[in-house]
C-alpha cells in the first residue's frame, strides 16, 4: 500500500528560479545542436539519422526540436508495483521515495566493525534489511560480491534482491544480455512476460559518460529497456572539474544535455517508453582527488537536476543518506540529515544511496538503519499540517480551557499515534532512564538492531521452481 506520506502536499525547496531553470535548458541544447554528442551504438545512429539529426561519423548534433519532440512523448507519471503486483510507488511531482545504492565493493563488518571486501552474503543480508525497514521504498544491491564471477555478478545482485524482498528493484546489468538474463528473471518472479509489463516492479539503471559520451552498452541497455517496456533511469555523473566544468552551472548543463539525447534515442526506440531522468554534479575534490559525497557542491548539483527534471515533467532520480566518512561517526550522520532533508524538501522521487560510506566505495548495514530513521523523519516534516475542524481542536481546547490539561482527553487518544513521530532508535528519553537502559549510543542501537532484524524478519518466498529457475538464471551455463 502506498504511504500518503510519499505525498509533500504544499512544502517545496526551489533553489532554482523559472528564469535559471530556462538558461539550464536552453543551454542544454545549445550542446546538443552546436557541440554534439557521441553515439557509439550502430541502432542508435540510424534512429537519429531518419528522424533528422545531423551526423559526422559517431558524433550526432541533435536539433532543438528533436528534444522538444521527445519531452513531449515520455511519460510525466509511471505506476511502478511490488514483487506481488501490488502498486508500491507513483513516479511523479511531489512524490519522494527512499532506497539503497548498488555494488560498492566494501562493507562494514557488522561483527567485527571492520571494512572488508563485500561477498553475495551481504547483498543478501542488506536486500533483508532492506525488506524490514518501513521507510526504504525500493531496493539495489549495496554490496558487490566478490566472490561470484566478475561477468555475473549482475545476475547474482538480482537474485538476491529479488528472492529476499517484496520491493521494487532498482538494478544495473554489465550489457545487453545481461539486462535480458535479468528481465527474464524477473518475469519468472512476477508471473510472466506480459504480468512484469503491465506491472513492473523493476527499474533498470544505466548511464552516458561524460563528457557528452553514449557508450556502446550503456545504449544497448537503454534500447533494449525501451522496447521491452521497462522504466529505466538514464543518470548522468557529471564531475565538477574533471569531466565536466568546475562551475556547477556548466556542469548542471552539460548533465542536463547528457540526459536530454539520451532521451530522444530511448523515445525515437519506443515512444512513451517509461523513461526516468536521473544525474549529479559530484565535485572532485582538487586536494584529496576524491569525487565526493557529502560536498554540499555536489548536493546543490543533485537537487538542482531533480528541478530540471521537474522542469521537464518528468520522473526523478536523485542521491541522498550518503557521507564521505569512512566510518558510521558524526560526519555521517550530519551528511545523512542534511542530504535526506534537503533531497526530500527538492522533491527527489527516486532518492538513493541510503547507507553508502566512504565516497560510495563502502556501505555500512548500521547507516543504513539510521538513514531509515531520517527517511521516516523526513517523510512525516514533508508531509505538513492537515489543518480542519478535527485538528484544530478547537472545541477540546474549550472543554479544557485555562489552566487545564489534555493527558486524558478522548481527543488526544485518537490522535496522538497519527499526528506524532515515533522512533524505533533515536534517544527520546531522560538521562536517567537512558542510563538505566544500558547508555547505548546510536553505534550499538543500529548494530542491535540490523542483527534483529536478520534474526527474525522473513520474506514471503517464491515457488519452489520459480526459484530453482532464478537460480540458474544467475549462475548461467557454466554455473
Amino acid at each position: 500500500m502506498i504511504n500518503s506520506k510519499n505525498h509533500r502536499k504544499q512544502m517545496g525547496l526551489v533553489n532554482l528560479t523559472s528564469t535559471q531553470m530556462e538558461q539550464l535548458h536552453l543551454a542544454a541544447l545549445n550542446i546538443l545542436e552546436q557541440v554534439g554528442v557521441k553515439v557509439c551504438e550502430p541502432e542508435a545512429l540510424e534512429l537519429l539519422r531518419a528522424a533528422g539529426a545531423r551526423i559526422s561519423g559517431d558524433l550526432v548534433k541533435i536539433p532543438n526540436w528533436m528534444v522538444q519532440h521527445a519531452l513531449q512523448t515520455a511519460p510525466c507519471t509511471i505506476a511502478i508495483y511490488d514483487r506481488g503486483g501490488s502498486r508500491a510507488m507513483i513516479l511523479e511531482k511531489e512524490k519522494i521515495y527512499f532506497g539503497t545504492g548498488s555494488d560498492t565493493p566494501y562493507i562494514i563488518d557488522i561483527d567485527t566493525g571492520r571494512r572488508r571486501k563485500a561477498v553475495k552474503q551481504d547483498t543478501i543480508n542488506a536486500t533483508i534489511i532492506t525488506d524490514a525497514l518501513e521507510n526504504i521504498d525500493f531496493v539495489m544491491s549495496m554490496a558487490r560480491a566478490s566472490d561470484v564471477p566478475g561477468t555475473r555478478t549482475d545476475r547474482h545482485h538480482f537474485e538476491a534482491m529479488t528472492l529476499n524482498s517484496t520491493k521494487p528493484i532498482i538494478f544495473d546489468a554489465h550489457n545487453r544480455q545481461g539486462l535480458l538474463d535479468i528481465i527474464e528473471m524477473a518475469a519468472l518472479a512476477a508471473g510472466g512476460r506480459e504480468r512484469l509489463t503491465e506491472k513492473p516492479y523493476i527499474i533498470h539503471y544505466t548511464q552516458p559518460s561524460s563528457p557528452l559520451v553514449h557508450t556502446g552498452d550503456a545504449l544497448q541497455k537503454l534500447l533494449t529497456a525501451a522496447g521491452e517496456r521497462i522504466p529505466v533511469v538514464y543518470a548522468a555523473a557529471v564531475m565538477c572539474g574533471a569531466t565536466g566544468p568546475v562551475t556547477t552551472a556548466g556542469a548542471i548543463a552539460q548533465a542536463n544535455a547528457e540526459v536530454l539525447s539520451g532521451l530522444v534515442i530511448h523515445q525515437l526506440k519506443a515512444r512513451g517508453a517509461p523513461f526516468i531522468y536521473g544525474g549529479g554534479t559530484p565535485s572532485l575534490n582538487m586536494i584529496t582527488s576524491v569525487c565526493s559525497y557529502g560536498d554540499p557542491q555536489s548536493l546543490l548539483g543533485w537537487i538542482s537536476l531533480v528541478q530540471m527534471a521537474n522542469y521537464y515533467n518528468l520522473p526523478n532520480f536523485t542521491l541522498a543518506g550518503c557521507s564521505d566518512a569512512h566510518t558510521f561517526d558524526q560526519q555521517a550522520a550530519l551528511e545523512a540529515g542534511l542530504s535526506l532533508l534537503i533531497t526530500g524538501l527538492a522533491g527527489g522521487n527516486l532518492i538513493h544511496d541510503l547507507g553508502y560510506i566512504g565516497a560510495g566505495l563502502t556501505c555500512s548495514l548500521e547507516y543504513l538503519v539510521l538513514c531509515n530513521e531520517g527517511a521516516g523523519m523526513v517523510r512525516y516534516i514533508t508531509g505538513g499540517v492537515d489543518i480542519n475542524h478535527d485538528t484544530l481542536a478547537l472545541d477540546v481546547i474549550e472543554q479544557v480551557g485555562p489552566g487545564g490539561h489534555f493527558l486524558t482527553e478522548q481527543h488526544t487518544l485518537d490522535h496522538f499515534r497519527s499526528q506524532m513521530h515515533f522512533t524505533r532508535l533515536l534517544n527520546r528519553n531522560t538521562y536517567d532512564n537512558w542510563r538505566a537502559a544500558g547508555s547505548k549510543g546510536l553505534d550499538r542501537s543500529t548494530n542491535e538492531m540490523v542483527k534483529e532484524i536478520l534474526q527474525w524478519h522473513e520474506v514471503p518466498p517464491l515457488a519452489p521452481e520459480t526459484e530453482k529457475a532464478i537460480k540458474e538464471l544467475a549462475l548461467g551455463p557454466e554455473g
